[in-house]
């Protein structure tokens, strides 16, 4: 009798021993899920405030999202925070809201023929407007110098101011 009850104490303690090893793991793996929710937490924040570096708010003037408070800034954050926690990439995110927003969104609009006519216009009008203005000057020149009066019609001037007083 003993025997068997020394027996069902060793399988006892075995089963007990073996939860705990159970409970162990899996506190362990919870950890480690924690860790890694943690680290991934981190991970997207790091990407929201990247693109939000990136973007520009749409309600203030010449501001970041990251430098706005507006409430539109702290939405297309949130919509950034969830496509980032969906495991898009930064490419994906900032297409999807150049799509809904426009290039405006981009604080550095990429190059393309539209905005590079921005850039671009304004010399281009400037250089105009010179190269206008300098023909303009040379063509009055020319009026004015042929509009002297020669030798004869100066003479004939003074004779007809002359006979007037």
């Amino acid at each position: 009798m003993k025997s068997s009850m020394i027996i069902r104490l060793m399988c006892g303690l075995c089963i007990v021993l073996f939860m705990l090893q159970c409970f162990s793991a899996w506190a362990e793996n919870a950890s480690l899920q924690q860790s890694n929710v943690a680290i991934k937490s981190a991970e997207v924040e790091a990407k929201v405030q990247r693109l939000a570096e990136e973007l520009r708010c749409l309600v203030c003037d010449n501001q970041t999202l990251a430098d706005s408070n507006a409430e539109l800034a702290q939405s297309l954050r949130k919509e950034i925070r969830a496509m980032a926690s969906k495991g898009k990439d930064d490419e994906a995110i900032i297409n999807a809201l150049v799509m809904h927003h426009g290039d405006f969104i981009r604080y550095r609009p990429p190059q393309k023929i539209t905005t590079l006519l921005l850039w671009f216009a304004p010399t281009a009008l400037l250089l105009v407007v010179g190269v206008s203005l300098l023909i303009w000057l040379r063509r009055w020149e020319k009026k004015t110098s042929d509009g002297t009066l020669g030798l004869d019609e100066a003479c004939e001037a003074t004779i007809l101011l002359n006979k007037e007083s």
